[in-house]
């Protein structure tokens, strides 16, 4: 693996999300595995993603999200030039 934060507990980490089956499991392991507070600002990132891809712009953004304008950028960032991740969590989840 290319990246320095990717290894054996990391890989065990994505394995555990991968096998959990419905969202009250992926409920209980989030509650487990991070702090309430971690919980909201990646679901708070996640919909700062969604709404991008929208062609939300940054203060639209900002008003219905409450993110701030660092936050916004670092997700545009993530969808512009990242590895695809949020696109593909947004468009598993409009099935």
């Amino acid at each position: 693996m290319t990246e320095s934060w990717k290894n054996e507990l990391t890989d065990n980490l994505c394995r555990a999300f991968v096998s959990l089956n419905d969202i009250e499991s992926v409920y209980a392991f989030l509650e487990d595995v991070a702090s309430i507070a971690e919980i909201k600002s990646m679901s708070q990132r996640l919909e700062v993603a969604r709404l991008l891809s929208m062609s939300k712009t940054y203060p639209e953004v900002s008003r219905e999200t409450g993110a701030s304008t660092a936050t916004i950028s670092r997700v545009k960032k993530c969808l512009d030039y990242g590895r695809g991740g949020y696109q593909s969590v947004i468009v598993q989840a409009e099935k």
